[in-house]
């Protein structure tokens, strides 16, 4: 698709999809392709692009993060610092879970869904 279609459909600024775009392709998540019918294309099959992927891409993350833990840490920051790592594996294992093609399944399913008719 290309930038302005996409802008268009996610109500997205086309320099930040630009932008978010530039990045993916670095990622080699998607790919560019020039010309009249150019546009971005996956660069690899929706069900093999994962959301931690996708993630840790545009934040700029490691996805293997270094045990960082520090010796001058107060007892209490050295717990919050715990509970934050806790929450943030809770919420890479979910990520890591659903593919590209995981939300385009459920969008279906929901679209199925506001489709029936009740009697």
């Amino acid at each position: 698709m290309q930038i302005r279609q996409i802008a268009a459909q996610q109500h997205i600024p086309d320099r930040y999809l630009e932008q978010l775009l530039a990045i993916l392709r670095r990622a080699g998540l998607v790919c560019s392709q020039r010309g009249a019918r150019g546009g971005y294309l996956l660069a690899r099959e929706p069900w093999q692009i994962t959301l931690l992927e996708i993630m840790n891409c545009i934040e700029g993350r490691d996805p293997q993060p270094g045990n960082g833990a520090q010796a001058d840490l107060t007892a209490e920051r050295a717990v919050v610092d715990e509970i934050w790592q806790e929450a943030d594996q809770a919420a890479s294992t979910v990520l890591k879970n659903c593919t590209l093609q995981d939300l385009c399944d459920r969008r279906d399913t929901k679209k199925q869904i506001d489709l029936m008719y009740y009697i």
